[in-house]
């Protein structure tokens, strides 16, 4: 069962989602904390993010600087916008398919229109802040690797809404992080929006990837998750889905 908290530190919303497992909304943007020895967050939110996240933590008695690790699902801005702060705040090590890292003649993983306003001359100057570089990554992620969390947190690439976008599996947990992947609607799971996919077509291509995997709990980017019987509403999505 989902246990729901108050915020009083600027969270729109506090769900504890499994045992030490907390989606934190923020502007309508989830941030998942996974609390073991070592602190793990996945994607960062919007800049600004990172006071609420430190408030957070400090309420369960722990240091920001105890986060070891921060993975981020996609290179968009309402994901990693909070990562430069909270890397001055502390000492962790950033994951990211090695997709997501865009030097400065790539063209970013947003749909056109906003890879033509980070064009124009006045906003280009903007493009450092929507973007992840090189130099913030370190380590570069590949489909099926395995990260220490949640005793083996695997990386599952789903490209679509971004060439870099990913999930994260924990076959333990039985929990699915799809960030942007999919959509939650008031009550089921639909497929993201064609509007703000890089290539809708490789989009389903993940999604008929996600249905062959066993999870209980489903996690969006944005809304609330799925408890109970998640896996089973993704792969009725994908029935639907017409070739």
């Amino acid at each position: 069962m989902i246990k729901s908290q108050t915020s009083r530190i600027s969270f729109n919303r506090i769900l504890e989602i499994g045992p030490d497992i907390y989606q934190l909304s923020d502007r309508g943007v989830n941030i998942i904390l996974i609390v073991e020895d070592e602190l793990t967050l996945i994607d960062t939110g919007y800049p600004g993010s990172s006071v609420p996240i430190a408030g957070f933590i400090s309420s369960l008695g722990r240091s920001v600087d105890e986060i070891g690790l921060i993975i981020i699902t996609h290179n968009h801005i309402d994901h990693m916008g909070g990562l430069a702060e909270l890397r001055e705040m502390g000492r962790a090590r950033v994951a990211v398919h090695q997709a997501g890292i865009i030097g400065d003649g790539d063209e970013p993983p947003y749909p056109a229109g906003i890879r033509r306003l980070l064009r124009v001359p006045f906003f280009s100057n903007l493009r450092r802040r929507f973007l992840l570089s090189p130099g913030d990554v370190d380590i570069r992620l590949s489909d099926g690797d395995v990260l220490e969390p949640l005793g083996g947190l695997r990386v599952v690439h789903t490209p679509g809404h971004t060439p870099c976008s990913i999930s994260l599996y924990s076959p333990r947990d039985k929990l699915l992080i799809v960030s942007d992947t999919l959509v939650r609607s008031r009550r089921d799971v639909r497929l993201p929006h064609k509007t703000v996919a890089t290539d809708f077509t490789e989009a389903m291509h993940s999604i008929r990837k996600m249905a062959g995997l066993d999870f209980d709990i489903l996690c969006f980017g944005h809304r609330r998750p799925f408890i109970g019987g998640a896996s089973a509403r993704v792969r009725d999505l994908v029935d639907g889905i017409k070739d």
